[in-house]
Formats: structure tokens, sequence, C-alpha cells
């Protein structure tokens, strides 16, 4: 059964309940989703709801149409190209505010995700695609560089020659490409991308303690940049504490009963 959200302010992001499921779907189709500052704040806004929702264990983030999100918007860049001086302007969220969310972020990557779209799908977790979808970092092909902070996550996903052939070239890498390098998770055909990226991010819900995941990907974003026998050292000091957790007792308990777990929401973030 699907629950809607309250009506939003504006149209610019769907938001969909599958249950625990939230699903984001990015909606200027007739841009191919470029991004724009309504459409950020719109997401974050959603995004941030989410975080303090307790009945919600986990989102997926999709476009409407046929992109994913084609980057930021050309019409707001073109004062750049006009050689306009630009005015920093600060915005009520930093631009890296989804790599904040505790509750694991699926992307269902369903056409272009070019730019800063390719970030936004970067910032999610795991990435879903069909095999005609397109990834560019395009930056190069623009006279940018690398953005918020792609030079930092694509390297440690998909290796550093690999990382600087998408930077340098700004070509266009398919699904299967994208597959075989690791830029994505799993590939789908089109009309059933939605609904096994929902299903992944559902058995998540059910079955897996929200606290775990928040602090398992806590874990990862940190240890990146540790050593192993740091890594080791704080994952030990975690462990003991997540002993006490009552997801703990409860995970051990429904195993033993063989019953699905009932683990208890997130707190919502002060």
């Amino acid at each position: 059964m699907t629950d809607s959200l309250a009506p939003p302010t504006t149209d610019t992001v769907l938001a969909e309940r599958r249950g625990a499921v939230l699903v984001l779907t990015l909606n200027r189709p007739d841009r191919l989703n470029a991004w724009n500052n309504e459409l950020e704040d719109r997401y974050f806004e959603l995004l941030d709801e989410a975080e303090n929702d307790g009945d919600v264990r986990a989102i997926v983030v999709t476009g409407a149409g046929r992109g994913f999100c084609a980057g930021a918007d050309m019409d707001d860049l073109q004062q750049v190209g006009d050689g306009q001086e630009v005015k920093v302007v600060q915005r009520p969220r930093p631009r890296a505010f989804p790599l904040t969310i505790r509750k694991p972020m699926i992307a269902a990557v369903n056409g272009a995700a070019a730019g800063l779209g390719l970030v936004e799908a970067l910032y999610c977790d795991i990435r879903f695609a069909t095999p005609k979808a397109k990834f560019t970092t395009a930056f190069v092909r623009r006279g940018l560089i690398a953005e918020y902070g792609m030079s930092w996550m694509l390297p440690r996903l998909v290796g550093t020659s690999n990382a600087l052939d998408l930077l340098l070239s700004g070509r266009v890498v398919q699904g299967e490409e994208a597959l075989r390098m690791g830029l994505v998770s799993r590939l789908v055909e089109p009309d059933a991308l939605l609904d096994e990226a929902v299903a992944y991010a559902q058995d998540l819900a059910a079955n897996c303690s929200p606290q775990s995941m928040a602090a398992i990907k806590n874990q990862v974003q940190r240890h990146q940049d540790q050593t192993l026998d740091q890594a080791i050292e704080e994952s030990d000091a975690l462990m003991l504490e997540s002993f006490t957790w009552p997801d703990v007792a409860e995970g051990v308990s429904s195993y033993l009963e063989q019953r699905p777990p009932a683990f208890p929401s997130l707190p919502a973030r002060s």
C-alpha cells in the first residue's frame, strides 16, 4: 500500500511512501531533472523530514521521465559563461547534506546522471541502474573542475585510474561499463528498476537494524581516511558499545525465536 506524505510546497520533487521506504522522484522531466535551487531546497527538505521520521527506514531516489538528473540547470550557469561576476550565496544546507543522512539511500538511475546529477547518485549509498543509463562527470567539457567532492568519492569507488579516466575525458559510460568498474551495484531493466530498488530498500527496512545501518554508514565514511589499525581499534570500541543496544537483544532474540525482528526506530536527530 502506498502512503502519501504531507502535500509538498512544490512539485520539483515528488514524495511517495511505500511502507517503510520513502521514494523521492526528482521531477523536472522537461529539463531531464536539471538541478536548480528550488529542486535542491525541496529535496533536502524531504531528506531532513525523512531523517527524523521513525517510520521511514530507507530512501530510494530516482528521476521522472527519461533521466535521473542532467546536472546543473544551464540557465543558472549562463552568467558564468557570459563572464559575469559570480556571487556565492549561502544555501540553507551544505551541498553534501545527503551524506549526513543516517538511513540507507538507494539511487535508481533511470537515465542520464551527468555532472551534479552524478554527484547526487554518488551521495547515495548504493546505485541501481538500467543498462542504457548514462553516466558522465561532464565538468571538464564545460571548463569546470571536479565539483562537490567527486574527486574524493570516485577514486574510492572505482579506483584512481578509472576515476581519472572519467574525470579527464568527461566521456559517457553506460550501464554495463558502469557495473564493471563498480560505479553501480546492479543493472535492472527499465520497467523493473524502481520496483527492484524499492524491494531492496524494503528488505533493509524489515530485517536490518536502523542503528546498525547508521553506525556502519558512519564507519565506512570515517575509516576511508584511517589506517587499518585505527579502524580496527575504533571498531572494537564501537562493538563493545553496541552490545548495550536494544537492537542486539532484539536481533539475537528474533533469530533464536525464528521470527522477523522488530528493531526500534532511530531517534530523531536533535
